[in-house]
Order: structure tokens, then C-alpha cells, then sequence
């Protein structure tokens, strides 16, 4: 038998027991007086590599466990949590839960997910791939990777290579009588450079992060590619305080995207701390735009047959021509909002930002580039300063100054700003050069202007 049958069928082995053990305390909390109980149980592994200069900085095998229980005494909750799964620590575990339930103030809005929601099909997603590698095959991966990169001229030191391998296994279960099972792998490789001469330093990176290690870019061209991106940054200028149209590169771009999902967010929402609030239905992006979540993609690294709460998930639109279409909700946040589960406690799942129409951002990087003209490419940005309650946005960048559709010269040291309100709707295209290594899947997204703030 093979190394990776060996590691499916104890990964199965150990499903069901973290099944069986869900089910018995939850029949422990029922008797114990609960009228409603979950579990969520996980035994995650993996194995991470650290090499910097070739030679080994870390090695670090893991394998961690959790059990979290929630009861509800009507609507009083309680929760408790261990990573013991022996008897005597999951007794006790149940024993404070149902204790902080009977001492909690009662939430009309506490409870389980609707039983009609619960998830009844369970396809395959194609998400679990074992990659069989082991510690000498990590570093031997991981010097590959950082020779690669340290091989251009130019590059003078390395921040080093890391080589990660991630098997993850969860069951959700609760007093409806639902039981889900989930296994999945993440593997991802990385590398940080550091080039630099007389005019200073610059540093940048790249990185891969795949569910199958056979998805993976090779060690040659991840190097290459990070040594590419440290290179390119040397010169860096800053700009003048001014106003322009900005493209962000497609890992960029998803965090405008994370932020609207911030935006619509039940927990937002119901504490009225969104600059979306009371949104739904109304034009929030130009008319060409569609945002669809995909939650059975295969191989998805957001994909989900159910949410945290078991609710079975369904493609549905977020953003439909323009406007938001729905909310993101958990059956709490919904509950305190007047409306039902969208399928989402836990999370988004995949998102798929498209430009719709033919004539709206069907171009690739370079094409995006022609659109943008003269004007900023952002490829980092830095600091907390997006406030989802008033849409100011405010944060430190890097990245090119582009001309006549043609990169110029790298810039740092800057500030870009705008409100999100007017950034989402001065959406001018999205690109095709999709960055798969999200459950937000994007390209590179073009606003017509922000204020840049520098010299």
C-alpha cells in the first residue's frame, strides 16, 4: 500500500472517531438538560521547513487538536473547549459549558441554525491531497528554491525559503442529528530576497499555496520570480502628493474585495458599524460588475459543502450587476437582522470577481496596464488605516509609476487614500490575470482616481 493510501485511510480512521466522540457528547449534553448542542472537533498535521542561506533554521513537525462544545439551556449558551480528547477532559469540558450556560443572560437570538438548513449532500471537492515529503525533501526543496533566487545578479542576501505542508481534518456535529466530515490539504512554498548596492536595499518576495503539491510552480521559477520582484524595486522614487488612477495587482486587489466583504458582514451589520449598512439592493459597484460566490469549486481553497453551522452551501451572487445582491450571515447575525443564513457562519467561501461584459476588463496584466495609462500600479500596502464603519481608506503602498501604459520606475514611501464608497464605484475594469492562491479570486483591479500622498 501506498504512503498516501496509508495517509487517506487514517485520515478516515480518524474522522470517524472525532465523529463518534461529537456524537456521544452530544447525547451527554441533551441528557444533561441542553435542548440544543454543537461540536466542532479538528486534528490538524503538518510539517514546516525553514533554509536561509542554504543552510536549516527551523524544522517543525505539528499536530494539533481541538474540541469546542456549545450548549444551549433555551437561549442561554455556554461553550467550552479542549485539546484533550480523553473522557475525563471532555466531561469536563461539558460540565463548564452546561455551568456557563445556566449563568448566561438569555439571547433571542442564540440557538442552532435551522434543521430544514442542514446540508443532506456531501460531493467530493477534490481537496484532500497528501503530499508525501519529508524532512530532507523539504530542505533539499527549500535550498532549490532560495539557489534559484540568489543565482540573479543583484540579489546580495536572503530572508530564506520556507517549505509547508498542511492536512487538516474537522466534524461538525449537533443535536439536529447532522454530522459533517471535512479533509483537506494546504501545501505552500515561499521565498524572501534582499537586493541592494550603494542607493540603499530593497526587499520583496513570492509565494505558491496549492491544495495538491502537484499544482505547485517549480523551485526555478518561484525563485526566479522573487528574485524578479526584489530586482525590480531597486531605484525606488517618491512621488508627488497628487491625484491619479491606481491599478492593483491582482494579491492587492483581493484585499478591496476582503473589505467589502468586512462591509456586508453580519456582525457588522447588526451593531450598525458598516458604511454599507442598509445596502442591500442598492448600487455599490459600476454595472458591468459581478461578484459570485462558488463554494463547490473544485479544489477551491475556500471551497465547503456546509458552513460552520452545517447550513448547506449554494452558488448564489453577491454582487449582481452592480448591486449587492445579499448580505454575508451567519443564522445568529441573521436572526439579529430580521433575516435567514446565507450559508456563510465561519466565512466567505470562493468568491469570483468577473467584469461581465465583453468590453469591461477582458484584458490581462499588460492590457490593464494600456488601461491605466499614466498612473500608479499598487503591488504592497501597509498599516491598518481602512475603517469599514465610515469607508475611509487610508494606507502606506509600493509599487510603479507607469507611463503611457509602460512601466516607468518603482515608487515607495507613499500613501494612497479614498473613501471605499468611491473607490468600489470608480471601478474602471477588472483583469483576467486571476490570482488562484485565494478564495477571493480576482485580477487586477483599475479605480479611476485617489489621492497620493508624498513628497
Amino acid at each position: 500500500m501506498s504512503l498516501t493510501s496509508l495517509s487517506s485511510d487514517r485520515s478516515q480512521q480518524d474522522l470517524d472517531r472525532l465523529a463518534e466522540l461529537a456524537e456521544d457528547v452530544i447525547r451527554r449534553a441533551r441528557a444533561a438538560g441542553a435542548s440544543q448542542a454543537e461540536v466542532a472537533a479538528s486534528i490538524d498535521t503538518g510539517l514546516n521547513v525553514n533554509v536561509r542561506l542554504g543552510e536549516v533554521e527551523t524544522v517543525e513537525h505539528t499536530r494539533d487538536r481541538g474540541f469546542g462544545l456549545t450548549v444551549y439551556f433555551g437561549q442561554r449558551k455556554g461553550s467550552a473547549s479542549t485539546a484533550d480528547l480523553n473522557p475525563d477532559s471532555l466531561q469536563a469540558t461539558l460540565d463548564q459549558a452546561c455551568a456557563i450556560a445556566r449563568f448566561t443572560e438569555e439571547d433571542p437570538a442564540a440557538g442552532l441554525a435551522d434543521a430544514s438548513r442542514m446540508a443532506t449532500a456531501f460531493p467530493d471537492l477534490d481537496l484532500w491531497h497528501p503530499w508525501v515529503v519529508d524532512t530532507a525533501q523539504a530542505i533539499t526543496l527549500g535550498q532549490q528554491i532560495e539557489d534559484a533566487g540568489r543565482a540573479h545578479a543583484g540579489i546580495s542576501n536572503s530572508d530564506g525559503a520556507s517549505v509547508q505542508m498542511g492536512e487538516s481534518l474537522s466534524v461538525y456535529a449537533n443535536s439536529h442529528g447532522f454530522i459533517g466530515r471535512e479533509r483537506g490539504t494546504r501545501h505552500s512554498l515561499s521565498l524572501s530576497l534582499i537586493a541592494g548596492d550603494e542607493d540603499g536595499m530593497q526587499r520583496d518576495y513570492w509565494y505558491d499555496s496549492v491544495r495538491s503539491a502537484g499544482d505547485f510552480m517549480s523551485a526555478k521559477a518561484l525563485g526566479d520570480k522573487a528574485a524578479q520582484r526584489t530586482l525590480a524595486r531597486m531605484g525606488a522614487r517618491r512621488l508627488s502628493t497628487q491625484q491619479s488612477p491606481v491599478l492593483f495587482a491582482p494579491e492587492i486587489a483581493r484585499g478591496l474585495i476582503g473589505h467589502l466583504i468586512s462591509a456586508i458582514s453580519g456582525g457588522a451589520l447588526y451593531r450598525r458599524a458598516s458604511f454599507l449598512l442598509d445596502h442591500a439592493g442598492k448600487a455599490v459597484m459600476p454595472a458591468w460588475m459581478q461578484i459570485v460566490e462558488r463554494p463547490h469549486l473544485m479544489r477551491g481553497q475556500g471551497s465547503g459543502v456546509f458552513d460552520a453551522e452545517g447550513v448547506a452551501t449554494v452558488d448564489s451572487a453577491l454582487i449582481e450587476s452592480g448591486v449587492l445582491a445579499r448580505y454575508v450571515l451567519g443564522s445568529y447575525s441573521a436572526r439579529k437582522l430580521g433575516l435567514q443564513s446565507t450559508g456563510n457562519a465561519g466565512g466567505i467561501h470562493n468568491l469570483m470577481v468577473d467584469a461581465g461584459a465583453a468590453d469591461q476588463g477582458r484584458d490581462d496584466f499588460e492590457g490593464m496596464l494600456r488601461r491605466l495609462g499614466t498612473g500608479l500600479l499598487v503591488t504592497e500596502v501597509m498599516g491598518q488605516g481602512v475603517n469599514t464603519i465610515t469607508g475611509d481608506y487610508s494606507r502606506g503602498a509600493a509599487g510603479f509609476w507607469v507611463e503611457n501604459g509602460q512601466i516607468a520606475y518603482p515608487v515607495e514611501e507613499i500613501t494612497i487614500a479614498a473613501n471605499l464608497r468611491d473607490m468600489y464605484a470608480g471601478i474602471v475594469a477588472v483583469g483576467t490575470d486571476v490570482d488562484p492562491r485565494s478564495h477571493i479570486l480576482t485580477g487586477s483591479i483599475l479605480v479611476d482616481r485617489m489621492t497620493i500622498a508624498g513628497e
